[in-house]
């Protein structure tokens, strides 16, 4: 994959952070980065007056800075703007931002020397990774906290990851033996002036969620199987008339999970006219997160591909002060993913109810001797929890703004809050249906011996694993998180 070539998706981005030798600078695309250092090095030899380049910054724009002091202006912009506070974010996700961020330089729109772009991949070659705190930016010049501490490193400030710990960078270069870099003229700001951080959090969120979307259907099946529901609410002809891709997707998936399903074969000889909603309307429910999903992944892959500095160099004769730094295109979707992520999780405790009423032939609470034993009452409680966490993180971010910089940057986007709340419900989504899947599990056992179809026979192997059928009460909770620990390691038979 090309920095800066190459039109990336979000599964480039994670494949690069996985094994960072798969990005490379090649010749076309140190061609454009040189072009483009060389157009910032004739505006500042000329006497015209550029943002960034030889102007202040934010609502310093109007103060001229000399040629001669252009380097310190640089160096003096990211050490006053790395004022993050709060837990460092994951390690991947600082990886995912230097990732998108050297993509986005490459494309010779920044003026950012090659020296420094190819300092930025050999650090990822190195695993010379930067410690990025969670919290400070509001997505207006982008994300300019969290991307000041991400660059740091570069002129041998900061902290980056050693051995899972935060070392001074000082140490680190040493170690490697490299000398820390000085900035030329509106290097600083293209380095710090992008959306990398709310869009790592957005390609995080993208892989959880397309696991979580798939795991949801077939978490829903199990259940259908243990609660003997009915199969008609999926059949092809229904979705047919009311055609949205999501829900087609996930009928055709149900249809599949339930092929020859000896379980519901039975709900035809019953007295059920119906099942509730959250079984019979998993295509709808399930369908419109999907929908969400695809909108975030064109949104993510479009910013992943685009140019989010400023300002834009376009020759030396001509720059352009934009607002393409603005996080809004991203908080949007990100916060409807959100809600979509949380509506998985709804739904997915309202099986685990029914699941222990006690009708249809399953005893209350999943268990044959309740009353001396609670059996999975309490369970539920943390699904419910969970759930409710999950609500009161679907307040959009991006409905708020509060003017910064003295008003010149005066509606902002909060994106990077957009973002993190969206990973926040993805992670509960785990536990929830951790739940769910040991009350599927625990609901078959009262089927025997009809058998499921194969492919959710397979996923209740995997749960029985790890979790033996309750029998007397015991210590559940540990048996959620193994579950979750299946889920987290993608264990489950999802497609």
């Amino acid at each position: 994959m090309i920095y800066g070539i190459d039109t990336f998706t979000f599964h480039d981005v994670l494949a690069i952070a996985k094994n960072p030798s798969k990005g490379k600078l090649t010749k076309e695309a140190k061609n454009q980065i040189l072009k483009s250092q060389k157009n910032v090095r004739k505006i500042v030899e000329s006497d015209r007056t550029v943002y960034g380049i030889n102007t202040g910054f934010g609502p310093l724009c109007d103060v001229k800075i000399s040629e001669e002091e252009t380097a310190q202006l640089q160096h003096n912009l990211i050490i006053s703007h790395a004022v993050g506070v709060g837990k460092p974010i994951d390690k991947e996700l600082s990886k995912i931002m230097m990732i998108a961020k050297v993509h986005a330089l490459s494309k010779g729109f920044s003026g950012v020397s090659l020296e420094v772009i190819e300092r930025m991949v050999l650090m990822l070659e190195k695993d010379i990774i930067p410690v990025v705190p969670e919290q400070g930016s509001v997505g207006a010049s982008g994300d300019l906290a969290p991307l000041s501490h991400l660059v740091l490193p570069l002129i041998g400030l900061g902290k980056v990851w050693k051995d899972g710990e935060p070392c001074d960078t000082e140490i680190v270069l040493k170690e490697h033996q490299l000398e820390p870099l000085k900035l030329g003229p509106k290097e600083g700001l293209g380095l710090i002036n992008g959306t990398q951080f709310i869009l790592a959090h957005a390609i995080k969120g993208l892989e959880k969620m397309e696991y979580l979307l798939d795991l949801a259907d077939m978490a829903a099946a199990m259940s259908l199987e243990a609660y003997r529901g009915s199969a008609s609410p999926f059949k092809k002809e229904l979705h047919d008339i009311r055609p949205f891709e999501g829900s087609k997707k996930v009928a055709a998936r149900m249809l599949h999970f339930l092929k020859d399903s000896e379980n519901l074969s039975s709900h035809e000889f019953c007295d059920r006219v119906q099942d509730p909603y959250s079984f019979r309307c998993v295509p709808q429910v399930h369908g419109a997160s999907r929908n969400a999903f695809e909108h975030l992944k064109q949104m993510a892959e479009t910013e992943l591909n685009s140019v989010t500095d400023n300002p834009i160099v376009l020759s030396a004769e001509e720059s352009i002060s934009g607002g393409n730094f603005h996080g809004q295109l991203m908080a949007l979707p990100l916060d409807y993913a959100t809600l979509a992520s949380a509506e998985l999780g709804n739904i997915s405790d309202r099986r685990c109810y029914l699941l222990l009423e006690g009708k249809f032939g399953l005893p209350r609470l999943l268990t044959e001797y309740s009353g001396l034993n609670s059996g999975f009452m309490i369970p539920q409680y943390t699904s419910a929890a969970l759930v409710t966490e999950n609500k009161t993180l679907c307040f959009p971010a991006s409905a708020d703004s509060v003017p910064t910089s003295l008003g010149q940057e005066d509606h902002v986007s909060m994106g990077s809050i957009s973002g993190r709340k969206f990973n926040q419900v993805l992670d509960n989504l785990v536990n929830i249906f951790a739940i769910e899947l040991m009350y599927a599990a625990q609901g078959l056992e009262f089927r025997r011996p009809a058998q499921c179809s194969e492919i959710i026979e397979k996923n209740y192997d995997i749960v029985r694993s790890k979790v033996a059928k309750l029998e007397d009460d015991r210590l559940i909770g540990k048996d959620i998180l193994a579950i979750a620990e299946l889920i987290r390691d993608r264990a489950f038979v999802v497609n």
